[in-house]
């Protein structure tokens, strides 16, 4: 794949995942503070390359993502994964439902801080009230 090719794939991705909802900067943005080549070929890498194959599906992926950043705890790489699964079509309950499945790996201290990131982000894109059933 010519350089030109990775760089369009990169950018449709990235579009489809970050281009609606929450507002924040994905970490690319600050990436380039430190080093505008790196950041660009991470980026390359992460969302040209890798989020782009085709194995498995976008919102396949944002789920696989979000359930590993709620094991991990890490809240804010969350809160920018958890507004791209539902940019990518990600059911909006079955997303609930891997952070639940957190407790019996990684306790409830983790599902607490996953489902507070979720209902933050659910409610910053005007979607708590229709995920709560309101």
């Amino acid at each position: 794949m010519s350089e030109e090719e990775t760089r369009k794939r990169t950018q449709e991705t990235a579009k489809k995942l970050f281009g609606k909802g929450i507002k924040m900067d994905p970490p690319y943005v600050m990436w380039k503070e430190f080093d505008r080549d790196l950041a660009n070929d991470l980026s390359k890498f992460i969302t040209g390359n890798l989020y782009s194959r085709t194995v498995l599906t976008l919102p396949e992926r944002q789920m696989a993502a979000c359930a590993m950043l709620a094991a991990l705890g890490a809240a804010d790489e969350l809160r920018l994964h958890v507004n791209a699964a539902l940019n990518v079509g990600c059911d909006p309950k079955k997303l609930a439902e891997v952070f639940f499945q957190l407790a019996p790996y990684g306790g409830m201290p983790l599902v607490n801080k996953a489902l507070e990131v979720y209902r933050d982000v659910l409610k910053e894109r005007g979607e708590w009230d229709t995920f709560i059933g309101k």
